[in-house]
């Protein structure tokens, strides 16, 4: 029977277990060596977190902010604040000043460990700003170089240096023999797609149920395994991936530059890694943008290989048929070869596990990525869940689906709208300081409302839309903008989507390309051009966009189909707004921003 030690326990249980073994590894962006951090050196950082806290005075249930990129010191801290019942609050890498400064007040964060240079200096007006909550600042990275009238800021080796004596050593122990499930572990703030985001109050038990469940429906996952952490450990897929890690003994490499995943993975070649479909869509496109320019023979042999993986894992080992002797010995040859290459490229030849959520999967993204053997787990979840809710078992999975109910979890649909309503051990207690949407966020009974549309069939789940986003059109019709851009996300030319329909005539479209793509097609057809606005402008590119639009849509209605659409030279951003530290769409945002560019598009030509 596996242990399910307290988050405020459960580093030092494992440095007990593994010692020396390496329980973490972070890559030096100066030198490029990966440096491990044995399960040892973890707890020791770990308690010296929690020493310093107690001499800093800081009080059980008091909410210790984050505000960093991917870096061990944000496990150390995590771990450390639970080790004195105290409470973390994660904060996206990339939220502008004044999110930080809501979610400080919000939450009244007096102590704020952040990560580099903009961080800091965002965080530093915070802290100018809020100096009546937010008290000081430390600071992860060495080479951040301070504010001239900051006065009140250390670095993160002098706050530790602050708790190491025995006095708060045996201060430290006392509060964390006192800590219960029931403690609240860490506040996740929603990324907020409209008005202000969220706090989601999760518990040490809400954390130790995931732990619990996830064990009985991923078995194949030991302490030899290798984790990639790639999403954003603020985002609760990665945070609570990450403590399941940690809860099995995996060891964690800490990819701290999101650009550079593509350069990291291979240095790396994780055996696990959850991701969003995003990554995925643009191997997609990638892995066919090049079959598509391979010579004939090449890519016949490559669309064969395909073909063949998708009769042995889909229509074989996923219903559990026995495949034939010819099969298995042409797709294990395909395996070896072809696929084995591919993976290899990508860094993912030695992946086991591959957990995918966050978003919509097209169908034939799932389909190709199973096809080929890359071994991904779609699923759906919430912050609000304790991440997971369903994801594809290892056989019977149904593509179009969102995956099979987690094991003891109460999962059922509204008729009223088609609402999917979840209640379990893992379902929040409520969110922080806001009564009113707590109360609006359950039924009679207990049912969180997820705000998504699903039908559920036997245990398996099928995601229909969001409800929120809903689109009525001014003729009347309903449009569910996500299924309209899930069906460009595969497309190599396309890679950016916003739907536009609320109270108009028709469907519209706002579409950024994938200018690599397409400027290696324009050069292909001698086509001229100066920039990228030129390049966009050019009646042939229009051609192009429209051939694919129409030929993604094939088996859409023709009141969802897109009938007119805009090309943009820059792409939807964080920084700009237009995207949540999650990369979804911030639609009103974007409506607003491009309110001349849509008007043109209904107003008849």
């Amino acid at each position: 029977m596996p242990s399910y030690y307290h988050f405020a326990e459960l580093i030092y249980r494992q440095a007990e277990k593994y010692g020396d073994r390496t329980a973490i590894r972070w890559r030096d962006e100066v030198d490029g060596y990966w440096y491990p951090v044995s399960w040892t050196d973890f707890a020791k950082q770990v308690r010296l977190v929690s020493q310093t806290l107690i001499v800093r005075g800081v009080n059980a249930g008091e909410n210790i902010g984050i505000y960093s990129q991917n870096m061990p010191q944000c496990f150390y801290v995590d771990y450390g604040a639970y080790g004195v019942r105290a409470v973390s609050v994660p904060m996206y890498a990339t939220s502008s000043a004044a999110q930080i400064e809501y979610i400080v007040r919000d939450a009244g964060v007096r102590l704020l460990f952040v990560g580099e240079q903009l961080q800091y200096d965002r965080a530093f007006r915070v802290r100018q700003a809020a100096g009546d909550v937010l008290k000081q600042l430390v600071i992860f990275d060495p080479e951040v170089i301070r504010h001239p009238e900051d006065r009140t800021s250390v670095y993160f080796d002098d706050f530790l240096y602050e708790g190491n004596h025995a006095r708060a050593e045996a201060e430290a122990i006392d509060r964390r023999s006192q800590a219960t499930p029931g403690d609240t572990a860490a506040i996740v703030y929603t990324s907020g797609t409209s008005g202000h985001s969220k706090g989601v109050v999760l518990t040490h038990a809400n954390f130790l149920e995931a732990m619990r469940i996830h064990d009985l429906r991923l078995p194949m996952v030991h302490d030899r395994d290798v984790s990639m952490c790639f999403l954003p450990y603020t985002h609760i897929f990665e945070k609570a991936w990450v403590s399941y890690c940690f809860h099995k003994g995996v060891q964690v490499a800490v990819n701290r530059d999101p650009k550079q995943i593509q350069q990291r993975l291979p240095e790396i070649r994780p055996t696990l890694m959850c991701n969003v479909p995003r990554f995925w869509e643009k191997v997609y496109a990638g892995v066919h943008e090049k079959i598509n320019h391979m010579p004939r023979p090449l890519r016949s042999l490559c669309l064969h290989a395909i073909r063949v993986g998708r009769r042995y894992q889909l229509d074989c080992k996923r219903t559990g048929r026995r495949p034939s002797f010819g099969l298995s010995l042409s797709f294990h040859f395909y395996d070896k070869t072809i696929f084995t290459l591919l993976k290899r490229v990508l860094g993912l030849d030695r992946g086991r596990l591959f957990p995918v959520a966050g978003a919509p999967l097209a169908d034939s993204i799932a389909e190709f990525l199973l096809s080929v053997h890359l071994p991904v787990r779609y699923g759906y979840g919430l912050s609000e869940t304790t991440a997971t809710v369903c994801f594809f078992p290892e056989k019977d999975y149904r593509i179009g689906s969102i995956g099979a109910l987690m094991p003891d979890l109460q999962v059922k649909i509204d008729p009223a709208n088609q609402e999917i309503l979840v209640k379990g051990k893992t379902v929040m207690q409520g969110y922080y300081r806001n009564p009113e949407a707590t109360a609006e966020s359950f039924t009679a009974d207990g049912f969180f409302r997820t705000g998504d549309a699903g039908r559920l069939e036997g245990d398996t789940l099928f995601f229909l839309e969001r409800i929120k986003d809903l689109f009525k059109t001014s003729n009347g019709k309903y449009i569910a903008p996500q299924a309209v851009e899930l069906s460009l996300s595969g497309n190599q030319y396309v890679e950016q989507c916003a739907v536009i329909a609320d109270s108009h005539k028709f469907v519209s479209a706002l579409i950024v390309p994938t200018f690599p793509a397409l400027e290696a097609w324009a050069k292909e057809e001698g086509l001229a051009y100066r920039d990228r606005t030129e390049l966009i402008a050019l009646p042939a590119v229009q051609q192009l966009f429209q051939a694919q639009i129409e030929e993604c849509q094939q088996d859409f209605a023709s009141y969802e189909k897109i009938k007119r659409f805009t090309l943009l030279a820059k792409p939807f951003s964080m920084d700009a707004g237009e995207l949540t530290d999650t990369l979804k769409l911030r639609r009103r945002v974007i409506a607003e921003r491009y309110a001349t560019e849509i008007k043109a598009m209904y107003t008849p030509a």
